[in-house]
């Protein structure tokens, strides 16, 4: 399920949302508007204050609306609508319910035997990087092996080590404030940003 469909679901439950939100997060969740009009992928690359690269993924049916209320909230707060896609790089990401007794170790080499770039792991997940191409034949491949569940896979925008920036904490919370901005947009998917 979409995680912001989830999300709209759990509000709703504890009466948090209206039922004209609701069916926005139901119709957004099918790839569709409300009206039922296909929603269109818009990538805004910006930079953001502290010199933070960012890709900003929206889905919308409003394409020149989304560019305009994104462009206001960088411009408003120190940022420019820049370039920056150069500083990322594309990568398919999986990632997988962890079983009990199973730690990234265990499956690196399948993993990588399987196309894998990367294994990493936190509490309950095991997160798989691979090309963007792979995303599906890497999954498949480690479900087979591991019988994992899989969370969610998606293509992901990773900053290329090279291009991290600090950001120092007196100004961490003025790009935080931004991003958090961007987030609650209703056509934003995800943000992407450079800072460590």
């Amino acid at each position: 399920m979409n995680p912001r469909l989830a999300t709209a679901i759990a509000n709703a439950k504890r009466g948090a949302l209206s039922k004209t939100s609701i069916e926005s997060a139901i119709a957004k969740g099918q790839g569709k508007s409300v009206s039922g009009a296909a929603l269109e992928t818009v990538i805004i690359e910006a930079m953001l204050p502290s010199s933070v690269a960012a890709i900003i993924e929206c889905q919308t049916d409003q394409k020149a609306r989304v560019l305009q209320d994104i462009r206001y909230i960088i411009n408003k707060h120190g940022g420019v609508v820049t370039p920056t896609n150069y500083l990322f790089e594309k990568k398919g990401r999986i990632v997988f319910q962890k079983k009990e007794g199973i730690s990234a170790d265990d499956i690196l080499d399948e993993a990588v035997e399987a196309g894998a770039l990367d294994v990493d792991t936190d509490d309950d997940q095991i997160i798989v990087d691979t090309h963007p191409s792979e995303v599906s034949a890497v999954a498949q491949k480690i479900v087979k092996a591991f019988g994992f569940s899989i969370e969610r896979s998606s293509i992901v925008h990773v900053p290329k080590p090279e291009t991290t920036v600090s950001v120092e904490d007196k100004d961490a919370e003025e790009v935080e404030n931004v991003i958090n901005l961007l987030e609650e947009d209703p056509s934003v998917q995800d943000v992407y940003i450079n800072a460590v």
